[in-house]
């Protein structure tokens, strides 16, 4: 089973730009990812190449946040005038913000990198029973979040 590079490469980015929130940095570990994993051609043909994918891509943001001269940006506005969408992103970027860790990751992998719950599965070690629970419970807090805000009623 082999893998288009194409197909997952802006996947891959809004992954890492997920993890660091900086648009150039997420770019270059993007690429720095792909070029792991095609250095690692001989686990290619295995069985779970999406997953694997992944899990170097996590690593590589993981192994660039321990760099000391690390600083977590906050997320870029760069040309946009719309202040409603802006104040929109804002409270639901807020909201997510309050879920932990791991169901902010699987929000991300569901819902903007519109991945199946089996490669989710494959990606994170967990089973598919539990990251639709988890995915339910997650729905359900940022739910109860934006109806605080107002904004979802």
């Amino acid at each position: 089973m082999s893998i288009d590079i194409n197909a997952h490469y802006d996947h891959i980015y809004k992954y890492c730009y997920f993890k660091i929130k900086n648009l150039h940095i997420a770019e270059d570990l993007a690429q720095e990812t792909f070029l792991k994993f095609i250095k690692q051609g001989s686990y290619v043909d295995r069985d779970k190449p999406l997953a694997y994918l992944y899990t170097i891509a996590k690593n590589t943001c993981i192994d660039y946040m321990r760099k000391p001269d690390y600083v977590e940006l906050t997320e870029e506005i760069l040309a946009e005038n719309d202040f409603e969408k802006i104040e929109l992103k804002r409270v639901i970027k807020e909201a997510i913000d309050t879920l932990p860790s791991d169901e902010q990751e699987l929000v991300f992998l569901r819902y903007v990198n519109e991945l199946k719950i089996g490669d989710i599965a494959k990606i994170t070690g967990i089973s598919r029973f539990s990251i639709n629970r988890k995915l339910k419970k997650a729905l359900e807090g940022l739910k109860l979040v934006l109806r605080e805000e107002d904004f979802f009623e």
